[in-house]
């Protein structure tokens, strides 16, 4: 091969041929399953054989760029400021993407020893030469790779491990499973690592519990309070626990959320397909107010340390006329911003409010508790009821619902189980603007929901109580 780069000109050619042939209309989609499938692998190893002929050509670049002063390296003779942004100049790849690729050259590049002129061996020879055959590609090298990078494992562990996971990527491993996917090769890597590493986790938990923090900024031009830090792992697994507890899309065998439109003259009876509602949150939206609902249900389970002598409360300062009409600002305590009224109502719905009458010159003249928050008892009646966020397709538990006053208490709303919905903290947040209406008949809660929902936007009774479920069939037999 006299021209290495023209040679791989020519391989790109025919794979844009190919690829052609495959976006035509008489192209994949008029193939068979099998062929599909077949072409899908075919595709998977040419993939790794270019990533493998990709990942020399870095290794290549950042070995002669090591030995050369700044001003003689490739990178700079080519006007990119490192090895990365040239990788992607000249791969078109993300920034992700060319790290990985640095990352993967680094494990299996073969150095020339300065004093001899001698080629080295790569960090892992045996996973150098399952990718010279195109059996693993970036990703598998990558995962290799980073589960040793902290890991204190001698030469000697370190070859034994390159040589069981370059079988397992060729499919020759022991365990006589078939190749290796770069997940599984990362899954095994790991279980290497910490068995050959001396000193077992302690040296990484040592300086995780040195770098654990959690830091808040000040709030920005968007309204929201930047959050920073790092968890320790057990930390985290237990909020995504709580994280999964309230996202899960299949609470007690309930259906994936999604929109559902009603036909004309249908009339559901409460369990039928109407459960299922559009949800709209990004995944990280959905992450923030889950949150909430266990900072809130953290908040009332009675259990968190006192403060000040009295239970951990937020406290929202508002005016009384701002309250009653829906206009103005609310303020936190300690914090100069204010804060909407919308907020505010939300968080007095389901709290106490205690009214303080100032003088004229600022003293305190009266200072008075109205009684609007639900009972124990009435919330127990509620959720029995309602069996959780009366908003179909929501299926946050029960008990970490908030009791919605459907009638304003500011508007004269009673504190009575007929005028009390069992909401969620983002459809109670968001009650007044995210197309969903609710409306107490005969004590009864109805759901009016949009458009998408149902199609006749009709008044519709909603419940989640499986006790209430049964007697509806019961009823109906």
């Amino acid at each position: 091969m006299t021209n290495f780069a023209e040679a791989l000109a020519a391989v790109g050619d025919a794979l844009v041929a190919l690829s052609s042939a495959a976006l035509a209309d008489d192209g994949m989609r008029i193939r068979d399953d099998a062929e599909v499938l077949s072409a899908l692998a075919a595709t998977g190893r040419v993939q790794r054989g270019v990533e493998a002929v990709m990942i020399e050509a870095v290794a290549t670049v950042r070995e002669r760029d090591e030995l050369r002063a700044h001003s003689d390296r490739i990178t700079t003779r080519y006007g990119c400021r490192n090895l990365s942004e040239l990788v992607q100049r000249a791969t078109r790849m993300s920034s992700r993407s060319a790290t990985g690729l640095a990352a993967a050259a680094r494990a299996v590049q073969r150095s020339t020893a300065l004093s001899t002129g001698e080629l080295l061996p790569a960090e892992f020879p045996r996973l150098r030469a399952a990718l010279a055959g195109a059996h693993v590609g970036v990703d598998g090298v990558v995962a290799v790779a980073s589960a040793f990078r902290r890991a204190g494992a001698g030469r000697a562990g370190l070859l034994a491990a390159d040589e069981e996971l370059a079988a397992a990527a060729c499919g020759e491993g022991a365990d006589a499973a078939g190749p290796a996917c770069a997940d599984e090769l990362g899954a095994l890597a790991q279980v290497w690592a910490a068995y050959l590493d001396p000193d077992g986790a302690e040296p990484v938990e040592a300086r995780a519990l040195r770098k654990r923090g959690l830091t808040f900024g000040r709030r920005d031009g968007d309204g929201l309070v930047p959050v920073r830090g790092g968890l320790l792992p057990e930390v985290a697994a237990q909020l995504q626990l709580g994280f999964d507890s309230v996202l899960n899309p299949r609470v007690d065998g309930a259906p994936v959320p999604g929109p559902c439109f009603i036909e004309t003259g249908a009339e559901p009876d409460g369990d039928g397909p109407y459960e299922d509602a559009a949800d709209s949150r990004t995944p990280a939206q959905r992450r923030h107010d889950a949150l909430a609902v266990l900072l809130t249900a953290a908040a009332a389970s009675g259990e968190l340390p006192m403060l000040g002598g009295a239970a951990s409360t937020l406290v929202v300062h508002v005016r009384e006329d701002d309250l009653a009409t829906g206009r103005g600002y609310a303020h936190l305590p300690g914090d100069d911003e204010p804060i909407s009224i919308a907020a505010a109502r939300h968080i007095a719905c389901a709290g106490a409010v205690q009214r303080v009458m100032l003088g004229e010159r600022g003293r305190i003249v009266s200072l008075v508790t109205l009684d609007r928050v639900f009972t124990h008892h009435q919330r127990r009646a509620i959720t029995l009821r309602d069996g959780g966020c009366v908003i179909p397709g929501c299926h946050v538990p029960p008990q970490w619902g908030e009791i919605h006053h459907v009638e304003e208490h500011s508007r004269g709303g009673p504190t009575h189980t007929d005028n009390g919905v069992l909401l969620c903290w983002f459809h109670h947040r968001t009650i007044d603007t995210g197309g969903w209406q609710v409306r107490m008949i005969d004590g009864v809660p109805h759901v009016k929901g949009p458009y998408w929902w149902d199609a006749e936007v009709k008044w519709r009774p909603a419940t989640k109580s499986p006790t209430r479920r049964r007697d509806q069939i019961a009823m109906r037999t």
